[in-house]
């Protein structure tokens, strides 16, 4: 039955987690946006914030990525001194590592056009 049941929550942690995210991030955007339309309805000027560009968000993307690969690796290697087979799991972290370092060169593209523009 233990085996049963860690499976059980491992497929609820692994699908309730994104949708819990994702049910938050809309929630806060809603009472963000219910906030700007009551003081706009108050008569308040509310200045509009300005979006992030397309570099800027592609660098915050790589730094993510790349700091929390970083972390996950470094994370199994102090575990890799004790239990050697963590070197496996820490290995996996040069899956968000790469995806990171392909979100800085997307930054450094999109600087490049904008420049030659």
């Amino acid at each position: 039955m233990d085996g049963e049941m860690v499976g059980l929550v491992a497929v609820i942690m692994t699908l309730g987690i994104p949708i819990a995210g994702m049910f938050t991030y809309y929630s806060v955007r809603k009472l963000r946006s219910q906030e700007r339309l009551a003081a706009i309805a108050r008569g308040a000027d509310v200045p509009m914030q300005q979006e992030l560009s397309p570099a800027a968000n592609s660098r915050r993307s790589g730094i993510l990525l790349v700091a929390g690969a970083v972390g996950y690796m470094l994370t199994f290697a102090l575990i890799g001194r004790i239990e050697p087979d963590a070197w496996v799991a820490g290995t996996f972290g040069v899956i968000p590592f790469t995806v990171g370092l392909g979100f800085f060169l997307d930054s450094a593209l999109v600087r490049r056009d904008a420049r030659h523009s």
